[in-house]
């Protein structure tokens, strides 16, 4: 197939015209155009207040002509550079069937997030039975779980917004877009719409899957898993591990009942904090990770696209209007948004009682009324005020706890308005912005729950942020605390080569290993997990 990218049309164009345009570029005409499938499509909106644009990346089939003549023609040569064409061979990522272990013990993945169900898809289609348990529930009773904590019941501290099946991303914007490069996302992407996402993640630029599309995604994976001769169980805790001369011998779980394994994937997520306790007393390798905390900002979702699109703000094909924004500060801090949910809500991700930590979700509509992001500062050990590999934990627990008791210590969350935060004001009243953090909100000077150097931070670059999106740092906008899990604070360190921590038949994977961050490099990991048990070479094709 010919591949080209950096087709530009306007967004009103039709579905001929991007088959014409193709025509146009390979010096062909219309019909010649056999098929074509669209790789990528991309928003450009720099000259927003004449026209926003679709940028295309496409692979075409040629009809009655060898694609390697096309390539040498007149009309190639004169646009090949500015739109890349290259003959591009199709990239299949298959595992050989039947593989065996050199034991009778079937793996064990602990973890339902991105990394552990994929490590466990592969493992199963490998024929290996693997044994796969989340300390929370299936997607349906944590869903109950959530909902009533939102609605004034009680936390439930096993089955949250942080445990249970499909991971911390269960209840999150579900997006997909990732800055790693890498063969295995077609598949990861493959195997996700085959179990209900939508086909728009092949090619959108920017893709998501939204909270409601996400649980589908988990249960099916999970079936998959089951039909392939492995076993899930929910509600079940690792507890222990036991080691005998630096290598693996079973784990522990919360029912007292121990099994023995030889291959165990930690896809543990990163608020496992009872298991990073007990994988430091058993002398498992961890240390410290920089991360980053802070707050919610809300803004109308009609504001956002308003700056965003300008006068084509209600095309409904340009979807509600994401942003990414950095800036730096005098201290040489970043301050950066992330997690950015279009239309979408600020959740209570508390996973320990007397804590509130705050995450953005979607749906896959992102039709809420607001827009919210994370807007977080880089943090690092030298703030931490110990080199324990632990210290990034506590840490974050004395500012979630801050939070909980300038909430109300009832899991409301703090809440300011930019324009008073920016005064070092209270606030007294909400205005034309309307918190959508459950189970409620309070007012109150976020400085009592953040670091000095975290506010100060914050009040530099709102400005400066200001000046990229106007109205960024409207005096109405929302701000709610506390965000702290953006990712690990820990690592576990493993072997480059094996995947294994210091201890043989460890495998660490996901966010909570501290080497990914986000769905798609965390599945991608996990599938490194499972071609290293399987002593397959990485991306292995047959």
């Amino acid at each position: 197939m010919i591949s080209l990218q950096q087709i530009t049309l306007p967004i009103t164009h039709s579905t001929d015209d991007l088959q014409q345009a193709i025509a146009d570029i390979l010096g062909l005409g219309f019909e010649d155009v056999k098929d074509y499938k669209i790789t990528k499509r991309a928003i450009d909106s720099r000259k927003k207040r004449q026209m926003i644009y679709f940028v295309y990346s496409v692979t075409v089939k040629i009809k009655n002509k060898i694609e390697t003549k096309v390539l040498k023609s007149k009309a190639v040569q004169k646009n090949i550079k500015h739109h890349r064409i290259e003959i591009k061979e199709p990239y299949t990522y298959e595992l050989v069937k039947g593989a065996k272990l050199r034991t009778d013990k079937r793996p064990v993945v602990v973890g339902t997030g991105p990394a552990g169900m994929f490590a466990a898809l592969l493992l199963a289609k490998a024929g290996l039975n693997p044994l796969v348990i989340d300390r929370g529930g299936d997607v349906d009773s944590r869903i109950k779980d959530v909902d009533d904590f939102m609605n004034g019941g009680k936390l439930n501290t096993q089955s949250n917004i942080q445990f249970g099946e499909g991971g911390a991303g269960t209840f999150s914007d579900g997006k997909l877009n990732t800055l790693i490069t890498n063969p295995r996302i077609n598949y990861i992407f493959s195997e996700m719409v085959a179990a209900g996402a939508p086909d728009t993640i092949l090619w959108d630029a920017k893709p998501h899957i939204g909270t409601d599309k996400i649980r589908k995604v988990a249960k099916n994976m999970r079936k998959q898993i089951i039909d392939l001769g492995g076993e899930v169980r929910f509600d079940t805790q690792m507890t222990d591990i036991t080691i005998t001369d630096g290598k693996l011998e079973s784990i522990v779980l919360n029912d007292k009942e121990e099994i023995a394994t030889d291959h165990l994937v930690l896809a543990i997520g990163y608020s496992a904090r009872d298991t990073y306790e007990m994988l430091h007393e058993r002398k498992i390798d961890l240390e410290q990770k920089p991360f980053a905390i802070g707050v919610r900002i809300e803004h109308k979702a009609e504001m956002i696209n308003r700056v965003q699109y300008d006068k084509f703000y209600k095309e409904k094909k340009l979807g509600t209007a994401k942003y990414k924004l950095v800036a730096h500060s005098d201290a040489n801090r970043s301050v950066y948004t992330f997690c950015m949910c279009p239309g979408g809500y600020v959740m209570p991700s508390a996973s320990a009682e007397g804590e509130v930590i705050t995450n953005g979700m979607s749906e896959y509509a992102q039709d809420g009324e607001n827009s919210n992001a994370a807007l977080l500062v880089n943090v690092n050990g030298d703030d931490f005020g110990s080199d324990h590999p632990l210290a990034g934990i506590e840490f974050q627990r004395a500012w979630e706890r801050k939070a909980f008791e300038l909430g109300g210590s009832n899991y409301h969350a703090p809440v300011q308005l930019v324009g008073d935060f920016l005064k070092k004001q209270k606030s007294d009243k909400i205005k034309s912005v309307k918190p959508t953090y459950k189970p409620g909100v309070t007012l109150a000077s976020l400085d009592e729950c953040l670091p000095d150097f975290v506010a100060d931070s914050l009040r530099e670059a709102l400005p400066k942020l200001d000046n990229k999106i106007k109205g960024f740092a409207n005096p109405n906008a929302v701000l709610t605390a506390i965000e702290t899990r953006s990712s690990s604070p820990l690592r576990i360190s493993r072997d480059k080569e094996t995947m294994q921590s210091n201890i043989a038949g460890i495998y660490p994977a996901g966010e909570g290993a501290g080497y990914a961050g986000g769905i798609v490099s965390s599945a991608a990991y996990g599938m490194r997990v499972a071609e290293a048990i399987l002593n397959l070479p990485a991306g292995r094709q047959v």
